[in-house]
């Protein structure tokens, strides 16, 4: 899906929270600017919480892992070894934030089914609250999704759960659902197949959004 056909992948490899978020505001900076094109970041976290504006405190670990607030849509959601982190840096002004959170949907989904796992996206249910991410056909989610556009660029993304340390997602709410959350390594385990390489994952992002290497 080329909805932006210039789009160039960078990979991170692991990056503390912090220091990829003030990395972050000078890549939209320089996107804005048109010093460069758009871009999506591949990378992941040492273990944190990020929290959106609108966050329940309820809904946030008491203790044990640290929680950041952050500039971006969504509830709170963890970030850890295990995960692919996708930070989108892209010239959205023709196209809704609604539009480029689909098409981030419908490419992990499609990234997905090349690695022989099923998913899917949810409607949101009439009056309800918006539902934001990718799960399983039995209503697992295994992706979550927080964006902010500003002067016309986007920022934040998205994160997709390979083999993160599981247990960590019953110490807080999760994207503000009761719903349970898996990963790739669950996934396998069920179909008693091997998990697949997070290279081999971040490889099928990449080309099921069009981001080519630098």
């Amino acid at each position: 899906m080329r909805v932006f056909p210039g789009l160039t992948r960078v990979d991170l490899g692991e990056v503390p929270y912090r220091e990829a978020a003030e990395a972050m505001r000078g890549w939209v900076a320089e996107c804005q600017d048109g010093a460069v094109g758009d871009r999506l970041f591949l990378l992941s976290h040492p273990p944190v919480v990020t929290y959106g504006p609108r966050t329940s405190p309820a809904d946030l670990p008491v203790s044990g892992l640290p929680a950041v607030e952050v500039d971006r849509g969504g509830q709170a959601t963890y970030h850890g070894p295990g995960q692919i982190v996708g930070y989108l840096v892209a010239h959205v002004r023709e196209r809704g934030p609604a539009d480029v959170v689909r098409w981030l949907e419908h490419g992990i989904i499609d990234a997905l089914a090349t690695l022989g796992f099923e998913a899917v996206r949810r409607e949101t249910p009439p009056g309800g609250a918006s539902l934001v991410g990718v799960w399983t056909p039995d209503a697992r989610k295994i992706a979550s999704i927080g964006m902010r556009i500003r002067r016309g660029v986007s920022s934040h993304g998205f994160s997709l759960n390979v083999d993160p340390d599981m247990s960590v997602f019953g110490t807080f709410v999760s994207c503000g659902l009761s719903d349970p959350i898996t990963s790739l390594r669950e996934l396998a385990d069920e179909a008693h197949r091997p998990v697949p390489g997070t290279a081999a994952v971040r490889d099928a992002l990449a080309t099921a959004l069009g981001a080519t290497p630098r």
